[in-house]
């Protein structure tokens, strides 16, 4: 059985961040120097109260009343996010309290970053096919604005929090074809929030920076520019298609200058590549579904998504227009 992306809302919390602003915090780092490194002039961030659960739920909720959805039909959710409220439960389980959603529906959180939207599709596609479920809710949530240090001025620039919500079904626009996914965790380290979890609880040893996001920027660029080339080559071959027969590429906003680099390095057309990171940075999972909506209405034969990033962790996927 195929399964399909029926559609896609997203949500941005109200706060906007200039470069203005930063460079205000920052002199050194004037709003010019910001875009011309990150490509990025604004992004949204939660307030101090708003959180991972709060996003999910309006996430859905738009696209409750984008698309009159009427969620009793949904039987399983899926939750991707790195920043969720409370070690335990997960968050899956309270939205699924708090949008009202059946008892008889399944609910998890994955944790899995930059690649998340890849691989939370390609949960809910083997879900799908297996005949069980029939209508699967797939929730991006991010707040990495609260995990980064105030004098950390490069992540400050380049992070934006957002949430997304895709219901994929066994009907839709866009069907979902093969995917290609990696892992590689020699490189754990580079991209880490290092206290938190079992391992580092409660240990006052450790330089407090330890509690704060990490992230090594010319490592993340090598493990990138190594794999993801071969990754959309990869991906092509199993859908059995050719790079000029792709209309829309839609890769992980992680920031323009490696977009830009990995858009040369294989050798996509300019007008098939899209970059919209500029007024959102780097949401992290929220990135692919966030570019992708507004593109989502056009009449788009196929399209391919790419994630990567922390973990490390990679995946690709082609939909083909039903």
């Amino acid at each position: 059985m195929n399964s399909f992306i029926k559609s896609i809302s997203t949500y941005l919390p109200s706060i906007k961040v200039t470069n203005e602003d930063i460079a205000q915090k920052f002199p050194e780092w004037d709003s010019d120097k910001i875009f011309s490194k990150i490509g990025v002039k604004n992004r949204n961030i939660v307030d101090d109260n708003e959180t991972v659960i709060d996003m999910a739920v309006k996430s859905i909720e738009n696209l409750v009343n984008e698309t009159n959805l009427d969620l009793s039909i949904i039987d399983y959710l899926i939750l991707c996010t790195q920043s969720p409220d409370f070690k335990l439960p997960t968050a899956a389980c309270i939205v699924q309290n708090r949008i009202g959603l059946s008892k008889n529906c399944a609910a998890i959180d994955i944790n899995q970053g930059c690649s998340g939207y890849i691989y939370g599709l390609s949960l809910a596609d083997a879900l799908i096919s297996s005949g069980n479920f029939k209508n699967i809710l797939l929730v991006t949530s991010e707040t990495y604005s609260k995990s980064i240090h105030e004098t950390d001025k490069g992540n400050i620039s380049l992070f934006g929090d957002a949430a997304t919500a895709t219901l994929i079904s066994t009907e839709g626009k866009y069907r979902i074809g093969k995917f290609n996914l990696g892992t590689d965790g020699s490189g754990w380290e580079n991209l880490i929030i290092k206290n938190g979890g079992s391992k580092y609880i409660n240990d006052n040893n450790l330089n407090n920076m330890d509690n704060y996001l990490y992230m090594n920027g010319s490592a993340i660029f090598d493990f990138t520019s190594k794999n993801i080339p071969p990754l959309v080559n990869d991906n092509l071959e199993k859908n059995l298609i050719h790079k000029e027969d792709v209309n829309l590429f839609v890769f992980h906003q992680a920031n323009t200058f490696m977009l830009s680099f990995l858009r040369k390095r294989i050798g996509i057309d300019e007008n098939r590549f899209l970059i919209n990171m500029e007024n959102y940075g780097n949401t992290v999972s929220s990135s692919i579904p966030l570019a992708f909506k507004d593109s989502f209405s056009n009449d788009l034969e196929k399209v391919m998504f790419v994630g990567f990033g922390v973990g490390y962790s990679w995946g690709a996927v082609t939909l083909f227009k039903n």
